[in-house]
């Protein structure tokens, strides 16, 4: 069973074992779980409520979501926002914004390149993605940030359904804008901060 899973699943899998816990709950519960780390295009994966409590309270509001849902907006709540239907990609973004991207390859890479191309014309921006630091777009997005946070254990997304996943890696969540401090002073409660560039 464990040999069919991709590497990434074995990794977590021996090394959980290796950590004491029972290898044939480990192996089911992975086994089990479809996860955006997988980046097979299961784009539906919400952040939970105390994530972006910490987005609002950082940038003071969040102006834009250009990547949502109906669904993720119950908690969003942001000024305007974006769907698969009405395609962020393909909007001028602005004011604070908040950023899940979609996880495929393709799209995450898209809104990658389009938060780049947005950063003058937007006040802030934090954006939750998996710390994927081999990876040609994360490089591109950190290089442009003013500051990171990496959550110390996993961020447990909902799906539509509200039942939850957590990834087999960890996430970073970046900050854009003028006020790092703040940012690092809201989301050092949740892990490991550091500022990057200056405005």
């Amino acid at each position: 069973e464990v040999t069919k899973l991709t590497q990434e699943a074995q990794q977590e899998i021996s090394s959980r074992i290796a950590n004491g816990e029972e290898p044939r709950a480990v192996v089911k519960e992975v086994k089990n779980r479809p996860h955006v780390s997988y980046n097979t295009g299961n784009n539906e994966w919400y952040t939970p409520s105390e994530y972006i409590e910490l987005a609002r309270i950082a940038m003071t509001s969040i102006d834009l979501d250009p990547a949502s849902s109906e669904k993720a907006q119950e908690i969003v709540k942001a000024g305007t926002y974006y769907t698969a239907q009405t395609d962020g990609l393909n909007h001028s973004w602005f004011g604070n914004v908040w950023l899940n991207p979609p996880y495929s390859s393709e799209l995450i890479t898209k809104f990658a390149d389009k938060l780049i191309n947005e950063l003058i014309r937007i006040n802030q921006a934090i954006i939750l993605v998996n710390n994927a630091t081999e990876t040609e777009w994360f490089s591109k997005i950190i290089k442009r940030s003013q500051a990171v946070c990496f959550p110390l254990g996993r961020v447990k997304f909902y799906r539509p359904d509200e039942t939850t996943g957590a990834p087999l890696q960890g996430q970073a969540i970046i900050y854009y804008g003028n006020k790092s401090k703040r940012f690092i002073d809201v989301f050092s409660a949740k892990g490991w901060c550091a500022f990057i560039n200056d405005v």
